[in-house]
């Protein structure tokens, strides 16, 4: 296995973490198109060229990113951006300094940065995969879905490609049934697909926001969740989450219970870094105290 490109090299910051800092490629737990670990990463995409994978392997104070596919040469130019190596972390020790919990885990993680793929779609089809369903259900509506539509990835086979946006568009709602994904979801997904083009031409994630949102089916919480990894946006919070405003509220005021607006009141402090304080608090596993009912894991595919 050779890649035709050159290899590039990337200089490392002091403290990075590869591992932390590439699973935030990852908009679903899991996901098989990430294969990360302490010294090397295996991302598969779909890039405006064709599929491609990038691989990272890392020496010491040096990345070394080497790429495969039709998709090889985007995928090196941008290997320094989607090892978050263009997060701007200049303002945030002082921001976090405002609440000692935040502080710390800032100190714990200091090696995480934020990636940025350039890819809209590619985080858009789990995110809605994930909306309003457990994470099982959404899982295994995502693998299923890569193993109909995709294809082994260059240069790592057992990896699978994404599905193109266009195989997603023309696909009908009953080849998506039996995968768990109900009407609602799959033709908001449908719908995504074939707007995929004028999302994927999103300046900034301010710009992929609205394009993301004026999508009927989609609304702030699979923007934000978007977002995090296309355009690694530390300030995206995932508003309209089920478990989130608890976890913001207990380990920043003792709350056990809150609602959106009392979350966003908490994150105020730390706006410009509010989804990367949330993604710290959640990696932390800080948990309000569980009471009350769950979500049921339920089979659309049965209906």
């Amino acid at each position: 296995m050779t890649a035709v490109l050159p290899a590039r090299l990337l200089n490392l910051p002091e403290h990075y973490d590869l591992a932390g800092t590439l699973s935030g490629l990852a908009v679903i737990r899991n996901d098989p198109t990430v294969r990360v670990t302490a010294r090397e990463a295996w991302w598969v995409t779909r890039t405006p060229d064709g599929p491609g994978t990038l691989h990272f392997v890392r020496s010491g104070g040096t990345l070394t990113a080497e790429a495969f596919g039709a998709g090889a040469a985007w995928l090196l130019e941008r290997a320094d951006a989607i090892a978050g190596l263009r997060d701007d972390l200049s303002s945030f020790a002082s921001v976090a300094g405002r609440h000692e919990v935040v502080r710390r885990l800032a100190r714990t993680h200091q090696g995480w940065r934020m990636p940025a793929s350039g890819l809209v779609f590619h985080h858009l089809l789990p995110a809605i995969l994930g909306q309003k369903v457990t994470y099982q259900e959404a899982y295994r509506s995502y693998r299923a879905i890569l193993r109909h539509f995709g294809e082994p990835a260059p240069g790592m086979p057992d990896m699978p490609v994404p599905p193109a946006a266009e195989a997603i568009a023309a696909t009908p709602y009953y080849v998506l049934h039996p995968f768990g994904v109900e009407q609602r979801r799959a033709d908001t997904l449908r719908r995504a697909a074939d707007r995929a083009a004028a999302l994927e031409r999103a300046v900034d994630a301010a710009d992929a926001v609205r394009r993301l949102v004026s999508l009927p089916g989609i609304g702030p919480w699979t923007a934000a969740e978007v977002v995090r990894a296309s355009h690694g946006d530390p300030d995206a919070v995932s508003v309209g989450d089920y478990h989130l405003p608890n976890t913001v509220a207990w380990a920043l005021a003792r709350e056990a219970r809150a609602d959106d607006r009392r979350m966003l009141e908490l994150l105020e402090p730390f706006r410009g870094h509010r989804g990367r304080v949330c993604r710290l608090l959640m990696a932390a596993g800080i948990g309000a105290p569980k009471y009350g009912p769950r979500f049921q894991i339920r089979s659309f595919a049965r209906f």
